[in-house]
């Protein structure tokens, strides 16, 4: 599969690492280069230094030819951005986008978006954990 994931923090990097390590073609996109130091010196994937909102960005990173479009940077509203202009003008056929506020989270679930809240997967486990 060919992924694009905008945002190379903790968990881009580390979602990148993986999904090179079972061999698909990974490509990160992120505003600084130090960011990509957290993938490390054998990171097979490309990268692509820029906002994940540019058009011309995106281009670089080759989501005309993504199966998948991951935003997890640290902004809802950059992320909500993003994954709308993967998905309405690239056609991108799977677009995952992190949303930190649940009601937010909510709303652009209920316009279609494919989203993942940390804040309500954290405090879910929590009451799990306090519940056993």
């Amino acid at each position: 599969m060919r992924i694009v994931i905008m945002g190379c923090g903790r968990t881009g990097a580390y979602l990148a690492k993986t999904l090179a390590g079972e061999g698909h073609q990974v490509t990160v996109i992120d505003r600084t280069s130090a960011a990509f130091k957290r993938l490390g010196d054998d990171f097979t994937g490309e990268l692509v230094m820029g906002t994940g909102i540019d058009e011309d960005v995106l281009h670089r990173a080759g989501i005309e030819h993504a199966d998948v479009f991951v935003a997890v940077t640290d902004g809802d509203n950059t992320n909500v951005m993003a994954a709308q202009v993967a998905r309405q003008i690239f056609g991108v056929r799977r677009v995952i986008c992190r949303v930190y506020d649940p009601l937010r989270e909510e709303i652009y679930r209920n316009l279609g978006l494919e989203t993942i809240c940390p804040t309500l997967l954290g405090a879910s486990r929590i009451q799990e954990i306090l519940s056993q």
